[in-house]
């Protein structure tokens, strides 16, 4: 509580009068009551003196000695180049931005003993399924950075998917001459592309904010922004302060000064910003209403969507991050990336999510497990009605029904209730361990390609290979197990494989130019059979291009860390159709060599399950 002047004065006062009379009663005392040594004080020393000369006559001048204040700091002055601010601009700065005016700003935000290597930067370590730390460091520079920085992050396969991030989020050291931070910030980038949002994040906060460079501080926004977690950028702000200008960055600044104790000054920031036009007036409201649940800047702000006609990433995240629901108008036709980030979000709704895992499930986001969670999570919550709450009792059913046939139809209803081909595949990956336990039964013959589809999708080979005696040769079910079995004695041989072309009704034989793809990566058809039925198909398996060059020279070298960077940038696409059968056999090939044969075995059937 502050007090009046005049208190203070009676204070000051008071206490001075204090002082003179205890000193009035020391020096009164008689030299008895005073300490030994104390009766004798020490001469004062001189006051230094300097001489100076007027007229003819020399002159002492005594020179006063300025003793410091003890306990009070010398003020700090601005560095060079800074100008003084007005009182006004000083009163809405927040203490970032002040610290950074004095030059106090800080280099980073962990203590020097506690600060951690840039040596292998990542989450995966090579024991716990990563790759090797030294895949990259003798690789070309301009080679890897191409590779991660080019590749649209969008993969026709699951598997090819789910293997590129082990790759990324494998601890690696930086190709030699490139600075760490900005390989991660390349790695980090293209997995936001991916939709791993969450692995990106995971994979910044892995460097001090001390070492970010430019590249990795925009991987880390792009990574915070598309998990909603506006704030985890707050210590990179903290130590990089106004090096960045861009509008992003100065909003951001602004919702980490609310955060950080000064809510005042941080919204204050954003109301200027807000005059200024930096963001579009919803997105602005949103961040005002962000910044606002901190602290002690308590501020209701009222989110208005009338004449709001599309939608953006940050407004998304700031839209989920308050707890918002955006306007379903506004969520038509999207890309595909806002799936991925409900399916994903833990503050968005459990049948948004479901929505969403019917995206990033089939692209290789989700496991099969974490569906069955998230369904799991629906059946528990009698208050979700609807079309969600029914498919949720209906994989209850596909695990607990009485009778195979009634398993099966369930199975059957939750394939058949997507909305598309990319939902349904989604749907397959949701009923893998449901149909690994239906028993192989003559009667189920005809869903047996769908079964065994749908077991490979969470890498359940041994469970698929149960129905090996049941499918028929050159069927779909045995081109997928002749693709997916662990092991094969013999060769497959050239009346198998014109079989499963005359059963073949996808567009241009494509899943027969994808099965030969991948048994002849495999080695599982002799040469002869492969040119004589390739041939037949008109394609060419030797043909050379130079991505098929280098995957191959990866492979020579044993280089799993390379051969994966390559099998993406050879995978991209939205759809199999994207995939030429020369590229699947190089891949499958290129991963059976370095010792990856399990995901070319799975990529492999993948291609004739989807082709």
């Amino acid at each position: 509580m502050k007090r009046p002047v005049n208190q203070i004065a009676i204070l000051l006062g008071g206490a001075a009068l204090a002082l003179t009379s205890a000193w009035a009663i020391a020096q009164d005392a008689p030299e008895s009551l005073l300490p030994p040594g104390f009766d004798k004080p020490k001469a004062k020393p001189a006051t230094p003196a300097v001489t100076k000369t007027t007229g003819n006559s020399p002159t002492t001048v005594a020179t006063p000695v300025v003793q410091p204040i003890p306990g009070v700091a010398s003020a700090p002055v601005l560095p060079a180049g800074k100008k003084i601010p007005t009182l006004a601009e000083l009163e809405a700065m927040s203490p970032d931005e002040l610290d950074e005016l004095l030059g106090l700003k800080p280099k980073s935000d962990i203590p020097d003993a506690a600060r951690r290597s840039m040596n292998k930067v990542g989450i995966l370590a090579a024991d716990e399924g990563g790759f090797s730390s030294g895949s990259f460091v003798r690789q070309s520079p301009q080679l890897v950075q191409a590779a991660l920085t080019r590749n649209s992050g969008a993969l026709v396969s699951r598997w090819g998917h789910i293997l590129l991030r082990r790759g990324l989020v494998s601890r690696l050291d930086a190709p030699s001459g490139v600075n760490p931070a900005d390989f991660a910030a390349w790695r980090a980038g293209l997995l936001v592309r991916m939709g791993e949002g969450d692995a990106a994040r995971a994979l910044v906060q892995d460097v001090d904010a001390g070492n970010y460079t430019p590249a990795l501080t925009q991987s880390a926004i792009e990574a915070y922004q598309f998990t909603a977690d506006i704030t985890g950028i707050c210590p990179v702000a903290g130590v990089i302060g106004g090096g960045r200008k861009d509008a992003d960055w100065r909003v951001l600044r602004g919702i980490c000064a609310a955060f950080q104790g000064d809510g005042s000054a941080g919204l204050a920031q954003l109301d200027r910003l807000a005059g200024e036009g930096a963001w579009p007036k919803i997105d602005m409201l949103l961040a005002q209403k962000y910044a606002g649940s901190a602290g002690t800047g308590h501020r209701a702000v009222t989110i208005e969507w009338d004449g709001v006609t599309d939608m953006n990433p940050w407004r998304y995240a700031l839209t989920i991050a308050v707890g918002l629901t955006p306007p379903e108008g506004l969520m038509k036709n999207l890309p595909v990336r806002y799936s991925y980030v409900a399916a994903t979000a833990p503050m968005v709704g459990l049948e948004g999510r479901a929505a969403g895992a019917d995206r990033a499930a089939g692209a290789g986001i989700l496991s099969s497990a974490a569906m069955v969670d998230l369904y799991s999570q629906i059946y528990a919550l009698d208050e979700i009605k609807g079309d969600w709450a029914a498919a949720a009792e209906t994989l209850r059913k596909a695990y607990v029904a009485p009778s195979p046939a009634d398993r099966m139809a369930a199975i059957r209803a939750l394939w058949d209730g997507a909305p598309d081909a990319q939902a349904r595949f989604s749907r397959q990956v949701l009923t893998a361990y449901a149909a690994a336990r239906m028993p192989v039964d003559p009667s189920l013959k005809d869903d047996a390609p769908d079964l065994i589809a749908s077991m490979l999708t969470a890498g359940l080979d041994q469970n698929a290979m149960r129905w090996a005696p049941l499918v028929d040769s050159g069927s779909l079910g045995w081109g997928l197990l002749a693709l997916a079995a662990p092991q094969r004695s013999a060769a497959i041989n050239g009346s198998a494989l014109s079989a499963f072309r005359s059963n073949d009704k996808s567009d241009g034989n494509r899943k027969s130019q994808f099965l030969l793809a991948g048994l002849a990566g495999l080695g599982r058809v002799d040469n002869s059979v492969a040119g004589e039925f390739s041939g037949n198909l008109g394609i060419d398996l030797s043909r050379q291009t130079r991505w098929t060059r280098l995957i191959d020279q990866a492979a020579d070298v044993n280089n799993q860390g390379l051969v994966v960077l390559l099998v993406g940038l050879g995978m991209q696409g939205d759809s199999w159709d994207k995939m030429t059968p020369v590229y699947l056999y190089h891949i499958v090939s290129a991963l059976n060599r370095v010792g990856l044969g399990a995901e070319a075995r799975m990529i492999a059937a993948e291609a004739v399950a989807r082709g």
